[in-house]
């Protein structure tokens, strides 16, 4: 009887681990389960719809509200971009190793509401914003006349335009039994050499989503500059060129169901998988959709520029071409991003070693984040390269007068040397193997 009721007592706990907020063992028919579903998942749908609604209207606040230059304004929304991919790596280490998931999310989430509200300050108050726009042109800069500065005694100077065997570890030596107890720093376990190695085997892996995610960036810069350019009067109301990141919203919305009740039991009667795909496997389909999204994108403002041509239209703020043309690169994106972003997120958690799941996990935005960057420098070298001997270049401010059909034709063939590597490296790359359950 006393066996019984012991047995029947512990029952009611999860024996996972798993707390409550006390620090006691977490009762199951008081804790978790759908009672705290719905705090997440409201958590996370007001997250979400602030930074995508913040992320899609950036490049125009840079533009509209800072006074920059269309590719300052991208430059600064990818580094931008960059950054917000890169802090999930301090938010991990904090949880995995001292505060714990619950106070990491509170303690960040009041951080992302002050940083929402300075952003909300500077978009609405005159005050906190640029009221002038710095010419290129130096000497249109204000200096006084006097052979001395405006500083007495201080002379004036002139404008400047200046900023890889590991098993070694675990091999015993002498000296090592002879202790009592081993030293960590001179000999490892077998797992601890493998998990080395499994961090290792991920990294190739993650090399590749940098090319992706230079392209998935364009989708809050370049698309919305080319919206910008086009008809974006529906009647008598006229469409924000960032909403139609809605459609890539609307994308993988659609294809999550059709990639789990479709795809997956077809490609599973052929692969013999349990997921009908790898995440390997997955991702590289993504990959070669992103390709598409770039060739939609590079002949859409190919043949929206032959127009401006044919007509004349160069100075025309919105030409007569719908923005809903559009549509298709967006809902590529968002197609690309169910294969490719989620199948990495899947892959990184299930690869990585136990211990180092939330930081693992974290390090795959992190391609985004240096996509993001990679998508700056790109802007960059462009521009450098391109607009010079005074010609406008491929990205000038009016993208009228540029080519920015050249620009997602160089993102496209990038996209494709990046597919090969991928193909080089998921060939390559051998799957964790464990022993055991997870505790």
């Amino acid at each position: 009887m006393i066996k019984g009721s012991i047995e029947k007592e512990e029952d009611l706990y999860t024996k996972d681990g798993t707390v409550d907020y006390r620090g006691n063992p977490a009762n199951r028919k008081e804790t978790g389960t759908w009672k705290a579903c719905p705090y997440i998942l409201g958590n996370e749908c007001c997250e979400r719809l602030a930074y995508y609604g913040m992320s899609s209207n950036l490049v125009r606040y840079f533009e509209h509200r800072l006074n920059q230059e269309g590719s300052t304004a991208s430059k600064n929304n990818s580094n931008w971009s960059g950054t917000c991919y890169t802090t999930p790596l301090i938010g991990a280490f904090l949880a995995d190793a001292y505060l714990g998931r619950y106070w990491t999310i509170a303690a960040f989430s009041i951080i992302y509401v002050i940083g929402m509200t300075f952003l909300t300050m500077t978009a609405t108050m005159p005050g906190l914003r640029p009221t002038c726009h710095v010419p290129d042109d130096a000497s249109l800069l204000y200096e006084t006349a006097d052979a001395e500065s405006a500083i007495k005694g201080s002379r004036k100077l002139d404008h400047t335009n200046d900023f890889r065997l590991f098993d070694k570890a675990a091999v015993g030596l002498q000296e090592d039994h002879v202790k009592t107890s081993t030293n960590p720093w001179r000999l490892c376990t077998v797992t601890q050499v493998e998990e080395l190695k499994a961090i290792i085997r991920l990294l190739p892996v993650w090399a590749t989503g940098i090319i992706f995610a230079t392209v998935y960036n364009q989708m809050s810069n370049y698309f919305v500059l080319q919206g910008e350019k086009m008809d974006i009067q529906l009647g008598s109301f006229k469409i924000p060129p960032a909403s139609l990141s809605l459609f890539d919203t609307l994308s993988v919305i659609i294809w999550v169901p059709i990639y789990d009740r479709i795809i997956v039991p077809i490609a599973r009667k052929f692969t013999g998988h349990r997921n009908g795909l790898t995440q390997l496997q997955r991702m590289g389909i993504g990959l070669v959709i992103s390709i598409f999204a770039m060739l939609s994108a590079g002949t859409l403002e190919c043949v929206r520029l032959r127009i401006v041509e044919r007509h004349n239209y160069y100075e025309l703020e919105n030409m007569p071409m719908s923005v809903f043309w559009q549509v298709p690169q967006y809902f590529l994106i968002g197609c690309a991003e169910v294969f490719t972003l989620i199948g990495q997120l899947e892959f990184f958690y299930q690869q990585a070693p136990d211990a180092m799941r939330s930081l693992c996990s974290a390090l795959s935005l992190t391609t985004i984040a240096l996509g993001s960057y990679l998508s700056s420098l790109l802007v960059t070298i462009v521009t450098n390269v391109t607009a010079r001997k005074g010609k406008p270049g491929w990205l000038p401010r009016n993208l009228n007068h540029g080519h920015l059909d050249y620009f997602f034709w160089l993102l496209t063939i990038l996209s494709v040397l990046n597919l090969g590597a991928f193909l080089l490296v998921s060939k390559w790359y051998t799957y964790k193997r464990a022993v055991g359950t997870l505790q």
